[in-house]
């Protein structure tokens, strides 16, 4: 990695860190947390800040507030639940500037944590406002963003408050989950072992056509699913029913194919259509890539989910980005979950999962824990396959 790390950081004891993590988890009615996975991700980070006897600022978004305060979207529910993992005391600002934030972090003592308001209540975050930044940055001496979920916003305390840091001496380094993404995801993309297989599903083409023309490049193999799939099909002639189309993207996906001739550039040879996509229809295989009138696709069939596990399971590199069907609902899951099988099954391959709805489908499937990294970004990892660079990340230091 080119980036400063955690481990490149020395003499930190008593030194004030701003961490920027991503704890946009969801909450109940009560304002419980129900889905600690990213809370529990940052673990690392602050253990290693807490040993290192440094003084740890946290701060987050949680939500869309809009430059809102909305106790609802309050993240001091996260406080107590971090609190409660890591078996001590997590103090909370309920703000995240001002001179009451500013008093709390000077009476701070080497390997405390205090956990800013979110950073979202103020309309300043989004759009990277420098003298917002300035005074999120205030005192501190050290910037460490583990917040790979929202690296690719350049917002004020991603990249704005990391800039000021620097420009004051400071370093901006990666927390360690921001460093295993970059690792993964960056491996895969400059020095993949080969086979390299890339799936890729979800609703729309138009979210993927810069990750396809830049794993054109680089793949051995990409295996198409989900509800893109039926624009791919309109596009080459075949039949989509009342299947969910991008109709103002068909130009965009015949170029697509086109530039995919002579590549192992795979769409569905069979579907699972329904007569809706909701629980209880009535459902069958197509006899082939068309989808017959009055139907829609839901899933891909049992040829291509037969053609996909062989093709995964000669891979030494997979990258999963985007279910293959409505994996919601149990009817429709057979194809994803069946993907997720072959991709935990290859033990030989080094497999990321891209976030977001492919995070969620391989943990329904049950194979989250036998798969060799799950990323946290789901929008973050997308634009990484795309080639981008992320503000968040273009912001750290660079190691010399």
């Amino acid at each position: 990695m080119t980036k400063l790390s955690l481990n490149d950081l020395k003499d930190i004891r008593g030194k004030t860190v701003l961490c920027r993590v991503d704890y946009n988890v969801p909450l109940d009615e009560k304002g419980a947390v129900t889905d600690d996975k990213r809370i529990k991700a940052t673990v690392p980070t602050l253990d290693f800040l807490v040993k290192a006897g440094a003084k740890i600022v946290l701060c987050s978004h949680l939500g869309r507030p809009k430059g809102k305060r909305d106790p609802k979207q309050s993240l001091r529910p996260c406080a107590a639940r971090l609190a409660e993992i890591l078996g001590g005391t997590v103090n909370f600002a309920d703000d995240c500037i001002g001179d009451k934030v500013e008093a709390m972090v000077a009476a701070m003592q080497p390997g405390q944590i205090l956990l800013l308001e979110n950073v979202r209540f103020y309309a300043e975050e989004e759009k990277n406002d420098r003298a917002f930044a300035e005074k999120l940055a205030k005192s501190m001496d050290l910037y460490v963003n583990d917040a790979f979920g929202s690296a690719h916003r350049a917002h004020a305390s991603t990249h704005a408050a990391a800039e000021i840091i620097k420009k004051r001496g400071g370093k901006a380094a990666a927390g360690f989950l921001m460093e295993k993404e970059l690792t993964y995801l960056g491996g895969a993309l400059s020095n993949p072992a080969r086979p390299f297989v890339c799936i890729l599903g979800g609703a729309k083409v138009s979210d993927k056509i810069a990750v396809i023309e830049n794993l054109l490049k680089i793949a051995d193999a990409i295996l198409i699913g989900g509800a893109m799939a039926y624009t791919f099909s309109k596009a080459q002639g075949f039949g989509i029913g009342k299947s969910l189309v991008e109709n103002d993207k068909l130009d965009l996906a015949k170029d697509l194919l086109t530039k995919a001739q002579g590549k192992r550039f795979m769409l569905p040879l069979d579907h699972l259509q329904a007569t809706e996509p909701k629980a209880g229809a009535t459902t069958r295989i197509t006899d082939g890539p068309s989808i017959e009138d009055g139907w829609c696709g839901v899933d891909i069939g049992t040829q291509t989910i037969e053609r996909y596990r062989k093709e995964i399971a000669g891979a030494k590199t997979i990258v999963w980005n985007g279910p293959m069907g409505i994996f919601e609902i149990p009817e429709f899951s057979k194809g994803t979950f069946e993907v997720a099988k072959a991709v935990a099954e290859n033990k030989s391959a080094t497999s990321i999962i891209g976030g977001g709805d492919s995070a969620k489908a391989v943990k329904k499937a049950g194979y989250d824990k036998q798969v060799t990294f799950v990323s946290t970004g789901g929008g973050a990892s997308l634009e990484f396959l795309e080639g981008k660079e992320l503000p968040g990340v273009a912001a750290l230091s660079d190691r010399t």
